[in-house]
């Protein structure tokens, strides 16, 4: 069996009250990050919200395209697009 690696378009909204989901748009998970855009904050920040909502470890998630834009290709390791899509969108209900 190959192994999977999956991207996804993000749009990162950092200095919010807290991190969450805001929703998707036109394919691009839209996501909300409480630490500022600084020296690389947002970017771990990022990366480690969404491996808890996927229950991912760190090293499976990484930003592929972006790193200093606010639009991102993250990628995600060993995950399809619909299991990691479904994850995001039931995170997007906490």
């Amino acid at each position: 069996m190959p192994i999977q690696k999956t991207t996804i378009s993000v749009r990162v909204y950092p200095n919010a009250a807290r991190n969450e989901i805001a929703g998707f748009t036109d394919d691009i998970l839209r996501v909300k990050i409480a630490a500022p855009p600084l020296k690389g904050r947002a970017n771990k920040e990022l990366l480690s919200f969404l491996c808890r909502l996927l229950a991912v470890s760190k090293d499976r998630v990484s930003i592929v395209k972006g790193h200093t834009a606010r639009n991102k290709i993250v990628a995600i390791d060993g995950m399809s697009k619909e299991s990691a899509l479904g994850l995001l969108s039931a995170g997007q209900d906490t």
